[in-house]
């Protein structure tokens, strides 16, 4: 009888940890040490497929045999990027800079395969429409969500909706930033099906 697939985490999320616990199926979580940065003229679509693939890769060695998921979000609005703001100041700029414009999150996902190496990639893109945001409403919502490893600081799944006016995407769990449609045909092509 074949072994079952060893599948792993590579991210030190919890939110992908939880969304890839809604697929029901058994893994395991590593924390990737990849550089972050993006690279001179790199698109955000391409700094994050690129750090999805090297999340993934970064501890194939010690996984062998497993099936190793990698994900990176980039968001951007008027050619600059958003990053994780990491504190309450760099949060609420943010939010003023987004205030009544549309973002482009961009969410990379990379499945290696470490027997064969060989790995799938998809990049599924979410376009966020932002309401028009005042100072005390910005203010109100950090207080209480304190969104500070969010990318654009307005985490969706949570209080964050009430900043959003609209969302489009082809996968919801795109935007909190691991693509479970995406993942689970990339899943089941790789011998893993979900159900």
């Amino acid at each position: 009888m074949a072994q079952p697939r060893r599948l792993v985490l590579a991210s030190g999320s919890a939110y992908r940890k939880a969304l890839l616990e809604r697929l029901g199926l058994p893994f395991e979580v590593v924390v990737p040490a990849v550089d972050e940065q993006a690279l001179p003229g790199e698109t955000p679509e391409g700094t994050a497929l690129r750090l999805a693939v090297l999340k993934a890769r970064s501890g194939s060695k010690a996984l062998p045999g497993a099936l190793i998921i990698g994900c990176d979000q980039v968001a951007s609005s008027g050619g600059k990027r958003f990053g994780k703001p990491g504190n309450h100041e760099n949060a609420a700029r943010q939010l003023r800079e987004l205030s009544g414009k549309t973002a482009d999150f961009h969410t990379a996902l990379a499945l290696l395969d470490s027997r064969k190496d060989e790995v799938q990639t998809r990049v599924v893109p979410c376009r966020v429409s932002f309401r028009a945001l005042d100072g005390r409403r910005i203010q109100a919502y950090l207080e209480r969500e304190k969104p500070y490893d969010c990318a654009g600081a307005a985490r969706a799944e949570g209080l964050g909706i009430a900043l959003i006016s609209r969302i489009e995407t082809e996968d919801p769990t795109s935007l909190i930033g691991l693509p479970l449609i995406a993942l689970s045909e990339m899943l089941g092509r790789a011998g893993l099906p979900v159900l």
